[in-house]
């Protein structure tokens, strides 16, 4: 396997700490992205358009990577079709391409948060999600997070992909096994989304089965990246 950067792209509200914490698989650099708003950049305003913040991502990996590195992506969620349009941006320096958690980038969910006061938009997102983020209870550290966190659902829920918004790097698509929110059905549409291979891996969980799997989820990662490799 080629010199490899894994590219971890957040979920809605989350830092790039979520990712520092875990394992690296053997072989591959972890490189974790943090947004605007949140942890070491909390005095940078958070941004709520998509291809902005995909522009700042794609400078922290140009960064990052030497020119011979070669990238994976991976994101959960909204952090999936943060990683779909950052292969767009980066294009032939992306081998693979890991979705988790979300549908297709033409067909978003229909319910929607924005626009929501705080303590509708908070219950909105926890059912979105099927998980309670710890720091919401708390009145101070939701004053924080909840900016950002608006922020990216605002990006989220009003990005629909180009009819043409097809990338060359295969792509696959990860799904809890008891995932509510996202059915198979909604996962398979990134079958046409690539040119290449595309591959469906059911993983046991719900929607947010990442939070209690990650690492088992990048060695996973890992292994899907060298089998494909190795074909």
């Amino acid at each position: 396997m080629p010199n490899h950067k894994l590219v971890c792209l957040p979920f809605a509200g989350s830092g790039a700490s979520f990712f520092r914490n875990a394992q690296s698989p053997a072989g591959i650099d972890i490189l974790p992205i943090q947004l605007p708003g949140r942890e070491e950049r909390f005095g940078d305003a958070p941004s709520a358009d998509l291809h902005v913040t995909v522009g700042d991502i794609a400078r922290q990996v140009r960064a990052e990577n030497a020119p011979e590195t070669r990238v994976l992506l991976f994101g959960h969620s909204f952090g999936a079709i943060l990683a779909f349009e950052l292969a767009r941006t980066l294009g032939d320096v992306v081998d693979h391409v890991f979705v988790s958690g979300s549908p297709d980038p033409w067909n978003p969910r229909a319910e929607r948060a924005t626009g929501l006061t705080d303590e509708q938009f908070i219950a909105q997102v926890e059912t979105f999600a099927g998980y309670s983020h710890p720091a919401l209870a708390h009145t101070e550290l939701r004053t924080i997070i909840l900016p950002t966190l608006r922020g990216d659902v605002t990006m989220h829920e009003s990005y629909t992909a180009d009819a043409s918004a097809i990338i060359e790097a295969p792509i696959t698509a990860l799904r809890g096994s008891d995932d509510v929110l996202v059915s198979e059905q909604d996962v398979l549409g990134w079958s046409k989304a690539t040119t290449g291979k595309f591959t469906l891996q059911t993983v046991p969980g719900g929607h947010m089965y990442l939070t209690d799997r990650l690492n088992e989820t990048l060695e996973l990662v890992a292994t899907l990246a060298n089998t494909a490799d190795a074909e």
